[in-house]
């Protein structure tokens, strides 16, 4: 089981500037990653789609992930002078030795994929394979990388990406046109610009972007190079990937659909095809089948509370849901699947302990001015890469529709699970699940009845999802 959130690292460059790295998996083949513009290591893992695309990757080789210096838990540079693309490329080294990789597939995201080209050219006898996703090269396109960037005054540009810093406000349409709108998202990336870098690094990273041009060096890298590329990319247009891919020699080049520009938002094919590039094979559509204990918990009367409390107060609020229903299923050793606005789908690693963390969310969510309601199953579920699926996830997301304010809701499954558990239940009736066939006896839990242990046991069964 993959740990959390993984240790954050330090690796020293030749230079002296620490770069920040975390490692998960353990596979022989070594992956590291560059993420795009602005990165902050323990940040990417509360956002779900992103900690998810993380773990994917992880389950086929020894993932190697950092922040770039200048941006997140990594060193600024010195005062004097900006970072340059050749210091950049000299911390995948730094990154690579303090890890114990002697060889890696690298891959760089938007801006970061001509680090790794360069690396790529510069290093060959340490790179096994390179990937570019959602790139460019300044001679390659006949307009400015970005679409939002400036097309005649550069400083006007950046006064007013300095203004508008630490609010997500100038990028979420040319990155994740699918999710304007989506509150938790906004809110998490808001967050990461404010993580990143102060609004003046921000500047300078923006500057240094709208300057990279590593065209000239792409007939000189000769290890496989894989160039994956969103065919409606709001953010960087195609033909700026398929510039990269006609200028390497033999380099493959993969047009996916959709039109947002990180891989790890919409389909999963970003990662198949990752996965197939460097091992030869993908995971396909059928996965391994197990029992698991699902858990749905939802904010209730969430609009009408948004409606109260203005988009701002509303936002802060739905943070503090996030981070102490985080805490509870961290304490309670459970996993994180999926979050859908103000909600959560969750799994651990049995019903007692399910109910148990249940019951320590709705009395920690209640202590910040929330109800929510929870939806408890047992079933068995296909796992396939980071996800669950199947009609076991199905019951208990319409389970937890049917609970009231406050209540914990279970199906027969789960009570007569936890026999001797010391969990009271008051049955609720018999109900017909939508899309689901049969009927359900459900129960509601006691949550006056304590069970017998209050936590989670000290060296008991870990969860087997991964």
């Amino acid at each position: 089981m993959f740990p959390m959130v993984p240790e954050t690292q330090y690796a020293r460059s030749s230079d002296g500037v620490h770069i920040a790295y975390q490692v998960l998996g353990d596979s022989e083949l070594d992956l590291v990653l560059a993420p795009g513009f602005v990165s902050h290591l323990e940040h990417s893992w509360e956002d779900p789609a992103l900690a998810r695309f993380l773990r994917r990757l992880a389950s086929f080789s020894r993932l190697i992930v950092f922040d770039k210096r200048g941006t997140g838990l990594s060193d600024r540079d010195p005062a004097d002078r900006a970072p340059l693309l050749e210091d950049r490329v000299g911390d995948i080294l730094a990154v690579m030795d303090a890890a114990g990789s002697t060889t890696a597939a690298i891959m760089g995201i938007s801006e970061t994929a001509a680090m790794a080209l360069l690396f790529a050219a510069t290093y060959p006898e340490r790179t096994t394979a390179v990937i570019a996703y959602g790139s460019w090269t300044n001679g390659s396109a006949t307009r400015p990388a970005y679409p939002w960037a400036p097309t005649a005054d550069e400083d006007k540009w950046l006064e007013k990406l300095e203004r508008n810093w630490g609010r997500g406000a100038m990028f979420l349409e040319g990155l994740v046109p699918s999710l304007v709108g989506d509150k938790r998202y906004e809110a998490w990336y808001a967050k990461l610009e404010r993580l990143a870098a102060s609004p003046g690094a921000a500047v300078g990273l923006a500057r240094m972007a709208l300057q990279i041009d590593v065209g000239d060096i792409l007939p000189t890298i000769h290890v496989p190079t894989l160039v994956l590329h969103r065919r409606d990319d709001q953010a960087i247009p195609i033909e700026d990937g398929k510039y990269i891919a006609d200028h390497v020699p033999e380099a493959r080049f993969i047009e996916l659909p959709g039109a947002d520009h990180w891989p790890w938002i919409g389909d999963e094919r970003a990662v198949e095809e990752i996965q197939e590039f460097l091992t030869g094979m993908r995971d396909g559509g059928e996965g391994d089948r197990v029992l698991a204990t699902v858990m749905f918990v939802d904010v209730v009367d969430s609009t009408k509370r948004a409606a109260e409390l203005g988009d701002r107060r509303w936002a802060d609020l739905l943070e503090s849901f996030y981070t102490v229903v985080r805490r509870e299923l961290e304490r309670f050793r459970g996993r994180e699947i999926d979050t859908a606005g103000d909600g959560f789908f969750l799994t651990l690693d049995g019903p007692a302990r399910a109910i148990r963390c249940a019951m320590a969310i709705v009395e920690v969510v209640e202590g910040i001015g929330l109800s929510v309601r929870v939806g408890i199953h047992t079933g068995e579920v296909e796992r396939v890469a980071d996800n669950l699926r199947g009609l076991a996830v199905v019951i208990g997301a319409r389970v937890g529709a049917l609970a009231r304010p406050g209540e914990i809701l279970v199906s027969r499954t789960v009570k007569d699970l936890v026999v001797g558990s010391e969990v009271s239940f008051e049955q609720r009736g018999i109900f017909s699940l939508k899309g689901v066939p049969g009927e359900w006896e459900l129960y509601a839990v006691d949550r006056e009845a304590r069970p017998r242990a209050a936590g989670p046991r000290q060296g008991g069964a870990q969860a087997t999802f991964s």
